[in-house]
């Protein structure tokens, strides 16, 4: 068997309550993940979405995060420095967030926003192989009229247009770790169907 692409063992995850007492909101996680598909189930507030954030770096500055071991395709994320955080963050792994308002930027057209996550792996790419590629990726997520979609700001959007945009987001990246934190709550079941195929 392979090396795991993920590891997490014993994580802990802390933050500072009233009068300086400690809250524990994860306590002994342990997970190995594998090129492969993986559900995590729990009860809201259990610590699912704590969990994956940790694995991201992506907690608020007074979460206390400790685990005996925390890595990604051989890289210590206990140790690694932000700047090797936001490399990983940018090209290797992606979080699709349940709420598209807290993940799209408000001042940014939709199809821009696409076309920023394609160039960060390849800046050479002329912009008209970018254009098609954002609005391949649109129809890929079942976003009807993509070149009218990419003109407007995710506050033009419904619910559901913002979560498959953001997905269009993460998933153009190909990146080797994707973690989907109920990504198509905001869908019908038809489309949430068609989108996790």
């Amino acid at each position: 068997m392979s090396d795991p692409l993920v590891t997490v063992k014993n994580l802990r995850i802390a933050f500072a309550g009233e009068g300086g007492a400690t809250i524990e909101a994860v306590k002994g996680v342990s997970f190995e993940v594998g090129r492969e598909k993986l559900g995590i189930v729990g009860e809201s507030g259990s610590g699912k979405s704590l969990s994956s954030r940790a694995l991201m770096g992506v907690l608020p500055g007074h979460a206390h995060v400790a685990a005996d071991a925390m890595s990604f395709a051989g890289i210590d994320l206990l140790t690694a420095s932000p700047r090797v955080r936001r490399q990983l963050r940018g090209n290797r792994m992606g979080m699709i967030l349940q709420d598209p308002k807290f993940s799209l930027n408000p001042v940014m057209r939709v199809g821009a926003q696409i076309a920023e996550a394609i160039r960060l792996g390849d800046r050479s790419l002329p912009r008209a192989k970018v254009r098609r590629k954002v609005l391949e990726i649109l129809e890929a997520v079942h976003i009807r009229a993509p070149e009218r979609v990419c003109d407007l700001y995710p506050h033009e959007l419904s619910g559901g247009m913002g979560q498959r945009v953001m997905i269009a987001m993460m998933v153009v990246r190909e990146p080797e770790l994707l973690i989907a934190d109920e990504p198509t709550s905001a869908l019908d079941v038809t489309v949430q169907a068609q989108v996790l195929e």
